[in-house]
């Protein structure tokens, strides 16, 4: 009887523990998507979900100077890489606030 007893607590409290657990978020999930990497010529940034035309778009060499900054930003943004130098370059996403809400890099190939 004493056996049954505790499994039937065990997955009782397996049952309210799952109840009792909140929404997560994912932060793995990436807001932006970049294509092609490594680039050449160009470089086009896509929105996944979270869109927001109160956003910018900061590129800064490995140094860490800020070679642009987009702004407003729209859905899909091609970026020309004429005036790029080869390299790995970093972007920044941020909010209205000045936030980094994501952040990545990419390399250009001449």
């Amino acid at each position: 009887m004493k056996p049954f007893l505790v499994i039937l607590i065990f997955l009782f409290g397996l049952n309210f523990t799952s109840f009792a657990q909140t929404k997560t978020i994912d932060f793995s999930a990436k807001l932006i998507k970049f294509y092609p990497n490594p680039a050449t010529t160009e470089i086009t940034f896509e929105f996944q979900h979270g869109y927001d035309r109160s956003y910018s778009l900061q590129l800064y060499n490995f140094m860490g100077k800020k070679v642009t900054e987009i702004k407003p930003v729209t859905q899909h943004i091609d970026v020309s890489l004429s005036d790029f130098y080869r390299g790995v370059y970093i972007y920044q996403l941020r909010d209205k606030d000045g936030q980094i809400l994501e952040s990545g890099k990419f390399q250009v190939l001449k």
